[in-house]
């Protein structure tokens, strides 16, 4: 048996771990908004970082999404049954569905609700692709928060099997990832 164990590339890796970090900042600066006055510079500026962490997943996720479709994951060892890797397929495409979904209808949601999103450090607003519909910005806010709240367990689910993985199963599922 080789010493050497297949891992993801160095760019996969890099994706996920960097995609991960923006999820907590954006949970961390729409709920820390809370903090502050509505209407006030520091809520607003939360709001804004919310936005563009969301936007720089969404850049993210086309390479992510290249990468995981166009090069093969390495293999699990010992390989997985076929009871664990189809739920294991559909786990990771459901996360990759929710980190699209979720900047898109973040973005849907601020532009129909007539929310400018300001170029980091600037007073220049990115255009808005929607006109303001307040019936459409709320129906699309309620998407953003239901699939948000989701996501807590899709992402807790994930975090749950790797840890099953890597210490009931002893394969190297987590240690591919890090």
């Amino acid at each position: 048996m080789p010493s050497h164990r297949p891992r993801y590339a160095p760019s996969r890796r890099a994706l996920h771990w960097s995609i991960f970090v923006l999820m907590v900042l954006a949970y961390v600066f729409i709920e820390g908004r809370e903090n502050f006055e509505r209407g006030s510079a520091a809520r607003l500026a939360m709001v804004q970082a919310h936005f563009w962490v969301g936007l720089s997943i969404l850049a993210l996720m086309l390479p992510r999404l290249l990468l995981a479709f166009s090069r093969p994951a390495p293999a699990v060892s010992p390989p997985l049954p076929a009871w664990q890797a189809f739920p294991a397929k559909a786990m990771h495409l459901l996360l990759y569905a929710m980190l699209v979904a979720q900047p898109v209808l973040g973005l849907l949601t601020a532009w129909t609700d007539g929310k400018d999103i300001l170029l980091p450090f600037t007073q220049i607003a990115l255009p808005a692709l929607l006109a303001p519909d307040a019936s459409l910005a709320h129906d699309f806010e309620d998407v953003h928060e239901l699939v948000g709240t989701a996501f807590y367990w899709v992402v807790g689910l994930h975090v749950a099997a790797a840890l099953y993985h890597h210490f009931f199963r002893r394969d190297d599922t987590l240690r591919r990832m890090t």
